[in-house]
């Protein structure tokens, strides 16, 4: 193997290691214990525990990418104390969950299947009472295969007007904070409005975070707990990058009305649905960071962690990573090689070409685009991995992407310029034509992307 190619290696190792540490099944079924009729939950922000004889059934609601092997957690955790549920998953990431029905719906765009399952779920919900303990199980990509428009006498959103304006936040360069705020106004169900469904049953909310800083109310839109965003906030997203005209003339109407104040807001602190609710985060971006860190040490490497909140254009992270790269190769700092620097986050991709690919691959092509005007020894040292943990970068069939020797020497036999891929935001055709994706599947979790650098 050459060099190269064992940088390659190590680098997917230590990704899979960090995907590995947030398989939900596991997490979920440690996190949650039965002793007796005491149900208690420990998480990494606390622990509740609940008397099981004062309720009369338990029941599961999920959704997510991840909602899958949550919910199987929470199966192998409860055994027969468990009365039944559903669970939301994106398009083929389904698996058998004993005594739960698993729904699949479009992501990122809300589609029909997304509707109806959001129907089911709010059913279940306002058949809750005070005598029903549910497991609400949130992941990452809740937000859009949990769509439920918004409704009433005088207002109605179709999934058409749903989905034009997640498609319009998508391709803006808003971050997942400001999508969520809008998202959140524009549901039946997000910013809180879960919770009021659900009142006055018990409910324990455990989350697989995939937002940066694991904000709660951004984390799947927040169906469970409080909402501090107002309409006025979501009309100002919109407004910032120049989306007003653009949007469905419902969606505008309601927005507008919502600032009116002819529209109830999402349910703030203090509300008497958030009474009976108890919020716990069970895995983030940072156990998977930490993980890969762990792994990249056992396979002899010195390791920098540089934290779990890496956000911005991802072109320009990967020019900082890059930059750190060089800097090791050439003086050592700020590790002495063989280096590995491994950090998480999510950043943002603005559109200014009609390319294939995702936030991971474009740092990945970035990566390449530097690599190819730096020195050639110093570049054959550097390998870079950015990739998510979900398994799915944008709409394509890849995790991510590498940025190593190895692409830049494929890229100059084949005549391929990854500046010019660049400027076109076609860094899928480009990584995938040399070789350079890495492909895992759907993985079952999600809990944002890791970035790892590796210098020899």
């Amino acid at each position: 193997m050459t060099d190269s190619g064992r940088l390659r290696s190590d680098a997917r190792a230590i990704f899979r290691a960090g995907v590995a540490r947030v398989d939900p099944r596991p997490m979920v079924r440690d996190a949650v214990s039965l002793d007796g009729n005491a149900l208690t939950v420990v998480a990494g922000n606390g622990s509740e525990t609940w008397d099981l004889s004062e309720f009369s059934r338990i029941l599961v609601l999920g959704f997510g990418k991840a909602g899958a092997r949550m919910a199987q957690g929470a199966a192998d955790a409860l055994g027969d104390r468990l009365s039944g549920g559903l669970v939301v998953v994106k398009r083929g990431f389904a698996e058998t969950c004993p005594g739960l029905d698993v729904l699949e719906a479009g992501h990122p765009v809300p589609d029909a299947d997304g509707v109806a399952a959001a129907r089911t779920l709010m059913a279940v919900a306002r058949a809750a009472d005070e005598k029903t303990l549910v497991l609400v199980l949130v992941s990452g990509g809740g937000s859009a295969l949990l769509c439920a428009p918004w409704e009433d006498d005088e207002r109605e959103l179709t999934l058409e007007d749903k989905a034009g304006v997640t498609s319009l936040l998508l391709a803006s360069g808003a971050d997942i904070r400001e999508i969520n705020t809008v998202r959140r106004h524009l549901s039946a169900v997000k910013g809180g409005r879960l919770a009021s469904l659900l009142h006055p049953a018990s409910v324990a909310t455990l989350i697989l975070s995939d937002v940066v800083g694991d904000e709660l109310s951004s984390i799947a839109s927040g169906p469970t707990v409080p909402d501090l965003s107002t309409w006025a906030d979501a009309l100002t997203v919109v407004t910032r990058y120049g989306l007003v005209d653009k949007l469905p003339a419902a969606a505008r109407r309601l927005l507008e009305d919502g600032v009116a104040g002819l529209v109830p807001d999402t349910p703030k602190p203090g509300d008497p649905a958030f009474s009976r609710v108890r919020t716990l985060v069970i895995g983030s971006n940072r156990l998977a960071a930490l993980a890969g860190a762990e792994e990249a040490s056992r396979l002899g490497y010195q390791t920098l962690y540089l934290g779990s909140r890496i956000t911005g254009e991802a072109r320009e992270i990967a020019r900082v990573h890059l930059g750190l790269a060089l800097d090791m190769a050439a003086s050592g700092a700020p590790l002495k090689p063989p280096a590995c620097v491994i950090s998480g986050g999510e950043t943002t991709v603005t559109l200014r070409g009609t390319g294939r690919g995702g936030r991971n691959q474009e740092q990945a092509l970035a990566f390449v685009a530097g690599l190819s005007e730096t020195n050639p020894e110093l570049a054959s040292r550097v390998c870079y991995l950015s990739a998510g943990t979900d398994g799915n970068d944008g709409p394509t069939d890849a995790a991510g992407g590498y940025a190593d020797a190895m692409v830049l020497q494929a890229a100059q036999r084949a005549g391929l310029d990854p500046r010019v891929f660049l400027e076109h935001n076609d860094s899928y055709r480009f990584l995938d034509a040399l070789g350079a994706l890495e492909r895992t599947g759907p993985t079952g979790t999600n809990v944002c992307d890791l970035h790892i650098v590796l210098v020899r």
